[in-house]
């Protein structure tokens, strides 16, 4: 039987998911487990594999599209199908790249009419009818909103002219009626945001607009419509309302309004359900790391390696983890889960947002092999190459500023995890020797932010003190 292909929830509460790309092509073997297809998601593109093993009879939507969750995306022939057969069993009969049924593929149009000198555009409505089959990747659809210079539908003579709130097209008949080729996504967007899909140029397949144009729109800064596309879409009546400008000034001055993108809407709903629902509470200590930076040094005198200062930190929280086990832990609504493995989240800054990828059985790797192993995680996610797996679990998260100078800060926690250590700045101050006498040394400020349901306050300092003694003597991190 016919195998249905649906967008998945990658995400926990998301509604919908973009297709980056599809990795087979239609009549290929698919194994089980095979990876099928790319899946944008709001923090990483996602191979999503396979349940079933078939042949790709069709795929039910392209490249670029935005899907609902639960919607179908392909369809596959399974035990000897063929690929029509796989198609009308799924309610898609005859489909060819896109699964839609040639039964509701329009007739051909007839010859043009001669353009008259007025033309009214398509209401809204009749768009929407138009591209009401895109969702489920119908060529239909396609014609519809693109269609072929040779068969374009008959244009319907103006009893009047345009209305306010519909500009009138060119008078010119020499310029042709323009056809915006956007799915009803794009097209709702667009209105909700007062964009002018107009001389947009799409990246999507065949030149289509898709989601992905309309954010690069929003952020582009405003242009000046050239002479020529000013003469195209010029109205021949004044509106009755002008169209809003981009950017309004206020009484401080001018602004620019910042589109949100998917990521920055999940950094936002994330960390507000974080604040305001976990019970945090901090603790601080200064390290001393004066031996940590001359291990270091003697350690990066060896060709080819580079550890660095957040390299240390990870192995010694992970030391701390293991010397405290209560504290590797995480809350959920029926108990407390204690980890036997060590797996820590490290905060990565990426355009326009942050990622925590996750080092997993950090207690097993050596210093090296670690330090290899964040780079990869840093260099994938300023990519945007991480899988969503790499982005999942850990009981506890690594959030360092010491490289940009930030002396001392406190982090939100990362949900569902129970601790975040905020890494501060390696500095020269002034210290009290053992034997009384006033010197200089190399602090470093570190703040706990803990999760008050897990770890309790004397809970937390014994981790923050154990932390404290393998950052300062990390010959204990190598052995």
């Amino acid at each position: 039987m016919a195998a249905i292909v649906r967008m998945p929830e990658l995400v926990t509460g998301s509604a919908e998911a973009a297709i980056a790309g599809w990795l087979v092509a239609e009549g290929d073997e698919v194994s089980e487990g095979q990876a099928l297809v790319e899946i944008e998601t709001e923090k990483a593109t996602v191979e999503y594999e396979a349940e079933a093993a078939g042949v790709l009879a069709g795929m039910l939507a392209e490249a670029g599209a935005t899907v609902e969750v639960g919607t179908p995306i392909a369809v596959l022939a399974t035990g000897g199908q063929s690929a029509e057969e796989a198609l009308a069993e799924a309610g898609v009969s005859g489909a060819s790249g896109s699964g839609s049924d040639p039964a509701s593929e329009p007739a051909p149009a007839p010859e043009p009419a001669p353009v008259p000198e007025s033309v009214e555009e398509p209401s809204e409505a009749a768009l929407a009818a138009a591209t009401s089959e895109e969702d489920a990747g119908s060529p239909a659809a396609e014609l519809v909103r693109s269609p072929d210079p040779d068969s374009a539908p008959e244009p319907v003579p103006s009893s009047g002219p345009a209305s306010a709130s519909e500009p009138a097209a060119a008078a010119d008949p020499a310029i042709p009626h323009e056809r915006l080729f956007a799915s009803p996504l794009v097209r709702k967007l667009a209105r909700e945001r007062g964009l002018q899909l107009s001389g947009v140029r799409g990246t999507g397949p065949g030149g289509r607009i898709v989601r992905r144009d309309i954010e690069r729109l929003e952020a582009a800064p405003a242009q000046e419509v050239p002479a020529e596309q000013r003469a195209t879409t010029a109205s021949p009546e004044p509106q009755a309302t002008p169209p809003a400008p981009a950017a309004a000034p206020s009484a401080d001055g001018a602004y620019t309004d910042v589109p949100h993108t998917g990521m920055r809407r999940a950094i936002a709903r994330r960390l507000t359900e974080s604040k305001s629902t976990v019970p945090h509470f901090y603790l601080v200590a200064d390290c001393r790391v004066d031996a940590l930076l001359a291990l270091r040094k003697q350690i990066n005198e060896f060709e080819g390696t580079r550890i660095s200062v957040n390299d240390f930190v990870v192995k010694a929280v992970a030391a701390a983890l293991q010397d405290v086990p209560g504290a590797n832990a995480i809350w959920t609504d029926e108990a407390t889960r204690r980890f036997d493995s060590v797996d820590i989240s490290v905060a990565v800054s990426v355009p326009d947002g942050l990622l925590t990828p996750v080092v997993r059985g950090v207690e097993k790797l050596s210093l090296g092999a670690l330090s290899r192993e964040i780079r990869d995680y840093a260099e994938r996610s300023r990519e945007g190459r991480l899988r969503q797996h790499e982005l999942e679990g850990g009981s506890f998260s690594v959030s360092n500023l010491g490289m940009y100078g930030t002396s001392e800060f406190s982090a939100i926690l990362n949900p569902p995890q129970a601790g975040i250590l905020a890494v501060g700045a390696a500095e020269q101050r002034p210290v009290v020797e053992p034997d009384g006498t006033l010197g200089v040394a190399t602090l470093m400020t570190v703040t706990l932010s803990a999760d008050h349901r897990v770890l309790d306050g004397a809970l937390a300092a014994e981790w923050l003190a154990a932390f404290k003694k393998r950052i300062e003597q990390p010959m204990s991190l190598l052995i």
